[in-house]
């Protein structure tokens, strides 16, 4: 599934965004231009443009005034001089924000109507509105991806567990909730890459994103069964468990020194196989993985100390064997 081409003015104005995220906007005029669309993700600041500088306008992007610019609009406007904010509407603008909740003399929003150009309005500082509109921007339109399988938390790792249908992928995510991990989404994750080399998951659908479907049993909403603690909205993909039915004739990892990756979305997420037969505790499995791949993280890799060891131990035993002779051994 691709990143969206566009979204309306009216979308960004609309998105249910709380607390830290809310971007607090209200449309103040050239209501007749709220869908038009937003087709970048990126921001100018216009104040050369005002001033009647056009060469290299970014006219693409959405325009956000804050002090100096609506200072600028305002001393054209005493002056009488709309020629320059006659030709800023000229360009098919998606629309102009205002921050610190100000507002454009009347000039401007005379321009703005006769263009239909929304005009919007923030309480918000506009170093802190660019940040917060530039991080939900940046997520829209990430790059994005629909796969099937099941996300889960694992002791602050997200993990996605693939495997064939009926392998056991809901059943190994229901029993980790029962051992107290929070699931994600089951059936089919949403990938986005955020910033080029972070890959987030979520469910498809955010109404039935924490039900599962239990062969035999049916469809469970686990929010219900375990509470809000059992579930979350969005978690960062950090390790891959690939389940698999045993294969006798395959040659499966043994020591865990040749790391194993799977690409999604150009992101190269650590992967590991997971033969399935009957007797193996897959979930205290995946639970030690989660634990290993964080001290991974944290620098400390079992298996490679473990090869060290058995290095040194071979180097030692050799060196006795040249230092000490044949009669020397008792």
């Amino acid at each position: 599934m691709a990143s969206p081409k566009e979204i309306s003015v009216l979308d960004l104005i609309d998105i249910d965004l709380k607390e830290h995220n809310s971007l607090n906007l209200r449309c103040i005029g050239g209501r007749k231009g709220l869908n038009r669309a937003i087709t970048v993700p990126n921001l100018n600041r216009p104040g050369l443009a005002v001033m009647g500088f056009y060469d290299s306008f970014a006219h693409e992007r959405i325009q956000i005034f804050g002090r100096g610019e609506t200072a600028a609009v305002d001393k054209l406007a005493a002056e009488k001089n709309f020629n320059s904010i006659g030709q800023l509407f000229t360009y098919k603008i998606p629309c102009c924000i205002f921050t610190h909740g100000l507002s454009p003399a009347a000039g401007f929003f005379e321009e703005a109507e006769k263009a239909e150009c929304p005009l919007l309005q923030t309480d918000l500082e506009t170093s802190e509105f660019v940040l917060r509109l530039t991080r939900i921007l940046s997520n829209i339109f990430a790059p994005q991806k629909s796969i099937h399988g099941v996300l889960v938390e694992v002791y602050g790792q997200g993990i996605l567990i693939l495997g064939d249908s009926g392998v056991g992928k809901s059943e190994t995510a229901l029993e980790l909730i029962e051992r107290g991990h929070r699931l994600v989404a089951d059936d089919v994750v949403e990938m986005h890459c955020v910033n080029g080399n972070i890959l987030m998951g979520e469910g498809a659908n955010k109404i039935i994103g924490h039900h599962m479907e239990i062969r035999g049993l049916g469809i469970i909403n686990v929010t219900h069964l375990y509470g809000v603690r059992a579930i979350r909205d969005r978690k960062q993909i950090q390790l891959v468990v690939v389940l698999e039915e045993w294969d006798s004739a395959k040659n499966y990892d043994r020591i865990g020194d040749e790391d194993q990756y799977r690409e999604f979305l150009g992101v190269s997420i650590p992967k590991l196989e997971i033969p399935v037969k009957p007797g193996r505790n897959i979930p205290v499995i995946i639970e030690v993985a989660a634990m290993n791949e964080r001290l991974k993280k944290m620098g400390y890799n079992s298996s490679k100390e473990f090869n060290q060891n058995i290095l040194k131990w071979i180097e030692s035993d050799q060196l006795r064997s040249v230092y000490y002779g044949p009669e020397d051994v008792i």
